[in-house]
């Protein structure tokens, strides 16, 4: 167990090593044990979270707000457009400030070649843990509820394990592409056999896919790439399948769009999870664009875990939270 997190910020999965991802697995496990019990547990007494948000959340405010006050503290929900961002607030002016009145600073924001840069550039200037609800390389926080559910399910043993991370169809608009790329770095560090399935036009950031193959090499995992959605799906332990957008193909939006189009069998139902084993989970870090993206009997189905994932974001954020603003 590593126990020197404090001050910590979390922007990149990487930022923190194997054994501090143990580490907040642990603390969140326990913190979820003392949740079902009722047992008290305000370890960040007295202290408050800033909540910058760029871009709309349901799950993610939620569970913040929620295991702040848990904790015994209090998160302030910060709708960016509510600021003088737009009128002269700067990077650094938000690191300085926030960093000063705020015992964290918790920021997403998505928009594509904009939302990482700023999450570092107020770190840069922040005296506080600068923590990433999403932007538009990393969704770190979802990741690590991911592999909370997924020890869960499938146990600690993880090796051999295949995860399927799938791109899927979705008509709403060009998802950032966070999630994916969150997956295909944490999950090979802990034994996973990623196989990623998306059409040609939806890659990932090449620097994500060459860090992404370094770890799977150093930790002994499989990874692979493959453009057939049904191929991915046949033997798998764990199926991830969502929407991202055509971003590393193209930055326009309505060619981005035209593209997505062309691929609307690429819809998790029900004769695609039978390739899947018996006992494979389906998830999803939620919304899904229901019976475009995934079939309603799919996402409603005993092998799907969505809502198990959703309430563990709450869990391991806590786990960070306590370990980086006590």
């Amino acid at each position: 167990m590593q126990t020197h997190l404090r001050g910590r910020d979390l922007i990149g999965d990487l930022d923190f090593s194997k054994e501090e991802v143990e580490t907040v697995l642990d603390v969140a496990f326990d913190l979820k044990r003392k949740r079902a019990l009722g047992e008290l547990h305000p370890y960040l007494r007295d202290k408050v979270l800033a909540m910058l948000f760029f871009f709309s959340s349901t799950r993610t405010r939620g569970s913040f707000e929620a295991g702040m006050a848990q904790l015994g503290g209090h998160a302030a929900f910060i709708e960016s457009k509510t600021t003088q961002i737009a009128h002269g607030d700067t990077p650094k002016e938000i690191g300085e400030i926030f960093g000063r009145y705020f015992d964290g600073i918790a920021i997403r924001h998505v928009d594509w070649g904009v939302g990482n840069g700023y999450l570092n550039a107020v770190a840069k200037h922040s005296r506080v843990p600068v923590l990433n609800m999403q932007c538009d390389i990393y969704h770190p926080f979802q990741i690590l509820a991911d592999l909370m559910t997924i020890v869960e399910k499938k146990g600690r043993d993880l090796r051999r394990k295949k995860m399927v991370v799938s791109w899927a169809y979705a008509a709403s608009y060009q998802k950032p592409m966070s999630v994916p790329q969150s997956l295909v770095l944490q999950m090979p560090r802990f034994g996973l056999d990623v196989v990623l399935a998306h059409p040609p036009e939806f890659k990932l950031m090449p620097d994500i896919m060459e860090q992404a193959r370094e770890q799977a090499r150093r930790h002994g995992a499989g990874f692979e790439v493959v453009d057939d959605m049904e191929a991915a799906f046949k033997d798998a332990d764990i199926i991830y399948a969502k929407s991202w957008g055509a971003m590393v193909h193209t930055p326009d939006a309505d060619e981005g769009a035209r593209i997505i189009s062309k691929y609307k069998h690429w819809i998790t139902d029900e004769r695609k999870m039978a390739l899947a084993r018996p006992d494979a989970i389906y998830m999803h870090p939620l919304p899904a664009d229901r019976n475009i993206e995934v079939t309603d009997g799919v996402i409603d189905s005993a092998q799907s875990v969505v809502y198990d994932e959703a309430e563990n974001r709450m869990h391991v954020q806590k786990a960070v939270m306590a370990l980086t603003m006590s």
